[in-house]
């Protein structure tokens, strides 16, 4: 628990993926990669309880081994490309009842098994502190947006580089951001309320590092989150 509120993660896992197949339970390092975040989730002090939703029998049976609650399997409209993350966060509140009282849900996506304990256990208590509704983790963006446009068909770079950032150096751009996926924090009733993952005044961005916050969804993805998993055992 953090202050009035219970606090469980949720750990969203389909075995379906396209462009990884069954990157879910792929081994990084020594453990499958939806380990990572059931382990770092039961070492959070806040945490009271690690659920894992998925519809895949495997990923049920593995993730229990490592600790996780698997009280359901997600039915097979919840476990397509179509299905949003605010419904297959629903399904978890209706199916806990946790809407009977406010609580807190810490959506860990499997796909970022570098977060630690304490980001998540510091974005908590940055929730509360700010009296929140939503806190989701952000990082600074590895270059900036200004610097990017769109092409014509012909490829021809005339308007390529806006006219606000013509001649300036890349230190002298705005800081921008960016989701990365990592953590969120919501309420249970605000969520239920809103009907989806939203973002207003009552929501705040928290920063975590981009070494942190790598989100695996390609090879070269997993490769990159292997080198820093190996090199922080080195460490």
């Amino acid at each position: 628990m953090i202050g009035q509120y219970r606090v469980t993660a949720l750990i969203p896992a389909r075995g379906g993926s396209k462009r990884l197949p069954r990157k879910n339970i792929k081994l990084l390092v020594d453990k499958p990669l939806i380990a990572w975040s059931i382990e770092v989730a039961k070492a959070c002090k806040y945490v009271d309880r690690v659920i894992v939703s998925t519809d895949d029998e495997e990923i049920k049976r593995i993730s229990e081994q490592y600790g996780a609650e698997v009280p359901f399997l997600r039915p097979e409209h919840l476990s397509n490309d179509h299905a949003s993350s605010f419904d297959v966060i629903k399904h978890a509140i209706d199916f806990l009842t946790l809407s009977r009282s406010n609580e807190l849900i810490v959506l860990l996506q499997p796909t970022s098994p570098l977060r630690l304990a304490s980001e998540i256990d510091t974005a908590l208590e940055f929730f509360v502190q700010k009296n929140a509704k939503g806190v989701v983790s952000i990082s600074e963006t590895e270059h900036s947006p200004m610097w990017s446009n769109t092409l014509p068909e012909d490829g021809c770079m005339s308007d390529f580089i806006r006219p606000e950032v013509q001649g300036k150096r890349s230190q002298d751009l705005p800081t921008f951001f960016r989701l990365n996926g990592s953590i969120y924090i919501y309420e249970t009733l605000s969520l239920l309320e809103q009907s989806k993952i939203f973002f207003n005044e009552n929501v705040y961005g928290f920063e975590t590092s981009l070494e942190t916050a790598v989100d695996i969804d390609t090879g070269l993805d997993f490769l990159i989150a292997e080198t820093i998993m190996k090199n922080r055992a080195i460490e």
